[in-house]
């Protein structure tokens, strides 16, 4: 242990809360979307995350030096998100509640209804950090709504692990250290963990994105605000792939397939509804607040679109409520 570190600790003990910050506030961000990967939801991190400062400041005694502080704080992140994940109700689906608009007939009803997105402006410093060698995924794919969302059908303990090994590239060891298990448990579930979330991402295989802010991906945002400003499905249908997928989260009503995406549209723009899309990006991917027209001239925030680009298309369109907008920096009216 580094002098430095050894003498913050050693105030951080004694009770100086301003050497506590100092220590943890390098790791803060990489905690937070470590917890948000796990949960699959923006605020539930944030409140786990408090959790755990907390924990890790009255426990700071049972540091002993032989792990980093790093892997200390991310063993208390996952066994705290674990707790979560096992005890906490999750929130229930809601019943389509947009008056005058009669959706069409569902694909399917999801299973994650608690998703939430992540914002990008608090990416930095939360995926730009050091992975060993292990890790198998880009840091864009890890905190893509897809990847996310395939996460939250595993197990608890084969999310973590998988999280751990795969994404953050922790020795084996070190994750069992954090687990309370052995080496062989670890390596049982990350087999586990990785057939799961295989099977569950061939079945939305897509090319890859455009770069972010390259001229492909801006065209194909400023078609698509466009199209859906105007309420002109047609030129919407144009951009979607053949096979996209379109989830409401905390709805349980999912659609696959362009025509029955088309027919949704058609449900929300024939009853009247318009918008104004403001751009913002949420998980490495294009998002936009949806405000909806007044007679009035003020426009209501009625969610937040996330898109996901396959090629020189949009493969996925995920839609949150509105209460996701503030974290977004984004105001509830216009």
């Amino acid at each position: 242990m580094e002098l430095a570190g050894a003498e913050l600790i050693g105030r951080a003990r004694a009770g100086d809360g301003e050497a506590f910050g100092e220590l943890t506030e390098p790791h803060r961000r990489e905690l937070q979307v470590h917890c948000y990967r796990m949960l699959g939801s923006f605020q539930d991190a944030e409140d786990v995350l408090q959790d755990v400062l907390l924990s890790a400041w009255r426990g700071l005694d049972g540091f002993d030096g032989r792990a980093s502080l790093r892997t200390w704080l991310y063993r208390i992140a996952t066994n705290r998100c674990l707790d979560a994940l096992r005890s906490a109700a999750r929130r229930p689906a809601k019943e389509w509640d947009i008056p005058g608009v009669e959706p069409p007939e569902p694909t399917r009803l999801g299973e994650v209804v608690w998703l939430e997105p992540y914002p990008d402006v608090l990416l930095d410093g939360g995926i730009d950090v050091p992975l060993g060698p292990e890790a198998r995924y880009e840091r864009n794919e890890s905190i893509s709504l897809a990847f996310v969302t395939a996460l939250q059908l595993l197990p608890p303990r084969q999310i973590a692990v998988l999280v751990l090994r795969d994404v953050l590239g922790f020795h084996a060891d070190e994750v069992a250290g954090m687990l309370d298990t052995t080496v062989e448990s670890v390596k049982s579930a990350l087999k586990r963990a990785r057939a799961g979330l295989r099977r569950r991402r061939q079945a939305t295989a897509s090319e890859p994105p455009p770069a972010a802010g390259s001229r492909v991906e801006e065209a194909l945002v400023a078609k698509f605000v466009s199209a859906y400003e105007s309420a002109d499905v047609d030129a919407l249908v144009a951009l979607l792939t053949d096979d996209v997928f379109m989830s409401m989260p905390p709805l349980p009503l999912e659609y696959e397939g362009r025509d029955v995406v088309a027919r949704f549209c058609s449900s929300l723009f024939g009853a009247g509804r318009r918008f104004d899309l403001v751009p913002t990006r949420a998980n490495g991917q294009p998002a936009f607040g949806a405000y909806l027209r007044a007679p009035t001239g003020v426009r209501h925030g009625t969610g937040l679109f996330v898109i996901a680009l396959s090629g020189g298309r949009i493969s996925a369109l995920t839609r949150f409520e509105n209460s996701v907008l503030p974290a977004f920096g984004l105001p509830r009216s216009l």
